[in-house]
């Protein structure tokens, strides 16, 4: 018998491109067809079927607090009763702005949007305007969202649905992005040598999580900033994941490396649509209306997203929060870890705090090359396993893990069970 879920999938592919707002949506990859959701709470989520499920997508990252979370809601509700977009300054925005400059050291001023991928490609033209060159470099499989610039050997659902950049992405632009292996600093020096005083900026995800979780080795972040500053080249953090999952003020924080320039969303708008950019001053001030590069938005600083992220960053800025995600995050890979190894099944698991990644391979993953050895049709066995026992994962190989504050130790062992069977399946 047909589900529910089944019958909406079969109506949305009339009505939209794959019957989805986003490619990775539609499982293509695991073989399947998604489930559509009804509701959410703490950590887990309900599909129109009635079927419950033990979440570690999180909506891939901002619901770190769990959803449907009592003092988000109470805040969203308050803020709607109130209206719910003026196209006008608001107070939320002032505090929201003055938090993030607060507990991100490389933001002096922010610009809030309503996106990361408004964020990238707005950071990326404040880089280009402030040094007067065109090119930039990215690393592959870092995933910045889908701006003509940002789709040469991307990360994510591009990655995913095994497309190596995009039609509709003209030549010219493309060959403004130069794209060197994650993790080699070598690449990047001869990158920056061969398009010498051509280079207005340098984008990439401090924790990649657009190939799985990959971690920087650690000279990779510091050797960043060095080359950077050697050659005058704008360093953009992309922490639109990262920001405020892996450390209260982000991975920049946790390194100890600042960038030039910031980018954050998800978790920074609590679940609700929200995106900013930010940095040094003197770059920040040469957007309009102080300076003349020009980015708006409508529903840029919206009130709902506003208080949602302020009432989401209140919770994490408690005692004990960060301590209590890396307790979490610790002890599920290494239990997932210990019983792959029991079993003798490949697999390498890469995590920082709170995110991570399982890859079925032998080989250590820290590059996109090396991601690629994984066996995506054995993750593929894996996922349909779990999800058979109500544990929901991302639909990809390629994309991070998410544990919250609303996962209780309970709820891991269950994740854990799962996985034992999950794991037998692949053998």
């Amino acid at each position: 018998m047909i589900t529910h879920s089944e019958q909406l999938f079969q109506q949305a592919r009339r009505l939209m491109p794959g019957g989805v707002n986003s490619p990775v949506r539609a499982w293509r990859a695991m073989g399947m067809s998604p489930r559509f959701i009804a509701r959410a709470q703490g950590p887990h989520i309900i599909d129109v079927d009635g079927n419950v499920y033990l979440d570690f997508v999180g909506s891939w990252g901002p619901m770190i607090v769990g959803h449907a979370h009592p003092k988000v809601l109470e805040a969203v509700q308050k803020a709607a009763a109130a209206g719910t977009s003026y196209g006008a300054p608001t107070p939320a925005e002032v505090e929201l702005a003055d938090l993030l400059i607060d507990a991100v050291s490389g933001l002096e001023m922010v610009r809030l949007v309503n996106s990361g991928t408004e964020a990238t490609m707005s950071a990326l033209r404040l880089a280009r305007a402030a040094t007067g060159r065109k090119k930039i470099i990215k690393f592959d499989g870092g995933y910045h969202g889908h701006a003509d610039t940002l789709l040469v050997q991307a990360g994510s659902g591009v990655l995913t649905q095994g497309i190596p950049g995009s039609p509709g992405v003209p030549e010219e632009i493309a060959s403004l992005t130069i794209s060197v292996a994650y993790n080699d600093l070598n690449a990047v020096v001869q990158a920056m040598e061969h398009h010498a005083g051509d280079i207005a900026a340098l984008i990439v995800e401090p924790v990649a999580g657009n190939m799985g979780v990959v971690l920087p080795q650690p000279d990779f972040l510091p050797g960043l900033r060095r080359l950077c500053d050697q050659r005058s080249i704008v360093l953009i953090f992309d922490e639109v994941i990262t920001g405020f999952r892996v450390a209260w003020g982000g991975a920049q924080k946790k390194f100890g490396v600042t960038p030039d320039l910031t980018c954050l969303g998800k978790v920074i708008g609590g679940g609700l649509p929200v995106g900013a950019y930010g940095g040094r001053r003197d770059l920040m001030e040469q957007m309009a209306p102080v300076g003349p590069v020009y980015q708006a938005g409508t529903l840029s600083g919206n009130p709902l997203a506003m208080a949602a992220g302020l009432a989401t960053l209140k919770i994490l800025a408690e005692p004990g929060t960060y301590e209590d995600l890396e307790e979490k995050g610790c002890y599920f890979t290494e239990q997932i870890s210990a019983l792959a190894h029991l079993m003798k099944l490949p697999l390498r698991i890469n995590r920082e705090g709170s995110m991570f990644t399982i890859f079925f391979t032998d080989c250590p993953v820290n590059n996109l090359v090396e991601a690629q050895t994984s066996d995506t049709g054995r993750f593929q066995q894996f996922f349909q396993a779990m999800l058979a026992q109500g544990v929901y994962l991302p639909p990809s190989q390629f994309e991070a893990w998410f544990v919250s504050l609303a996962h209780s130790p309970e709820d891991l062992q269950k994740a854990l069970s799962a996985g034992e069977k999950a794991l037998l399946d692949c053998k």
